[in-house]
């Protein structure tokens, strides 16, 4: 398990996914993530990770659009997802995202629970609508 996840997370792909997220582009992190999530069949840490993340960037898409709701739902559901990943003995999840899936899920749910007012948005070229970024530790995951 720790050798797929860590080539999981260690993957361009997975390193994409993360710079489309934090410049606002959810619904391509959400693509990116996805054939992650699918291939993590056996792990189910791996599994609740990657599908906390895309949850996570469905919320933003959410967000963005003013559907508070569905937007609740997702950051919700991505949260608890973060709440039962295990980050002991293994630190792969903290380094891959620079911060414990738990504070991720705090960020989760506070970005639902305050009243954002989002920029005007500029064709193509989408705002970030969350208070946090994804920064991965530069030591190898």
């Amino acid at each position: 398990m720790t050798i797929a996840l860590a080539k999981a997370l260690g993957s361009d792909v997975f390193r994409w996914g993360i710079d489309l997220f934090n410049h606002g582009y959810y619904w391509e992190a959400h693509e990116a993530w996805e054939p992650l999530w699918h291939a993590a069949k056996r792990s189910t840490q791996h599994r609740l990770f990657f599908k906390g993340l895309i949850l996570l960037a469905a919320a933003g898409v959410k967000i963005r659009e003013g559907k508070r709701v569905a937007a609740v739902r997702h950051a919700t559901k991505a949260a608890a997802l973060f709440r039962q990943v295990v980050t002991v003995p293994s630190r792969l999840f903290e380094t891959a995202l620079g911060m414990t899936p738990a504070a991720l899920a705090e960020y989760a749910e506070a970005a639902v629970t305050t009243r954002a007012i989002l920029p005007e948005p500029k064709p193509d070229q989408p705002e970030p609508v969350f208070d946090f970024i994804l920064a991965p530790k530069l030591e190898s995951v």
